[in-house]
């Protein structure tokens, strides 16, 4: 069976099993723990629901062209992705299972959004086989806005660092912050008709969910 055949939980599911199949770690360790407290405290259970009008934005793409929110409204119903960035291999996935049913919710659009800076964003375009906008949450502002933005503690930030990965300058100089993944679908007019957001990383929102969201309000188009 080739991946494309394969949902995206069996994918993220696969990356999980790899990590697993290592041996305990304690960034494995670590990892679990650092999810564990961010479920506790129900993080990201303040992020706008279903019903809320999503705040406005204005980001820049991979190209460097600033981008707003109505201005993506105004072409239709929008999918709103927020992700880590291009170092998280579950968000590389996600990314890519997102561009293979980008021409299915035409006239709807997708949109990414995480932190990192025009160089990394652009690579991930490219690498996912996207093309819809990709854009920079600069300094994390908009992800903080919407109650999606959490802090890296420090021994998990070390033991990232550890690995190679530099999240603040990806980021572009930020402190150690990032967005829990996400997903919202919205309505013409910016209403949220549905959310998933999920504090675990490694689980996402289905592709074919997302479709089935989305074909009422592409009924109506």
């Amino acid at each position: 069976m080739s991946e494309t055949e394969l949902t995206l939980a069996e994918r993220l599911q696969a990356i999980a099993d790899r990590i697993r199949a290592k041996g305990p770690s304690p960034f494995a360790t670590a990892i679990d723990q650092f999810i564990g407290r961010l479920e506790a405290a129900n993080a990201g259970s303040t992020a706008p629901q279903v019903g809320d009008k999503m705040p406005p934005f204005d980001l820049p793409d991979q190209d460097g062209r600033f981008v707003t929110l109505l201005e993506l409204l105004e072409q239709g119903p929008l999918v709103i992705a927020f992700h880590r960035g291009h170092w998280c291999p579950y968000c590389r996935t996600n990314m890519i299972g997102l561009a293979e049913i980008q021409d299915k919710v035409a006239p709807a659009r997708i949109v990414a959004i995480s932190p990192e800076t025009r160089k990394h964003t652009s690579e991930l375009r490219a690498l996912s086989g996207a093309t819809f906008p990709f854009l920079t949450d600069v300094g994390v502002g908009y992800s903080l806005q919407v109650n999606l933005a959490v802090y890296v503690d420090q021994t998990m930030a070390a033991l990232i660092a550890g690995a190679g990965l530099d999240i603040p300058a990806y980021q572009g100089g930020t402190p150690w912050i990032i967005p829990i993944p996400a997903v919202f679908v919205l309505d013409r007019d910016g209403t949220i008709v549905a959310r998933y957001v999920d504090p675990d990383y490694r689980r996402r929102a289905e592709p074919s969910d997302i479709l089935a969201h989305l074909q009422p309000l592409l009924n109506r188009c």
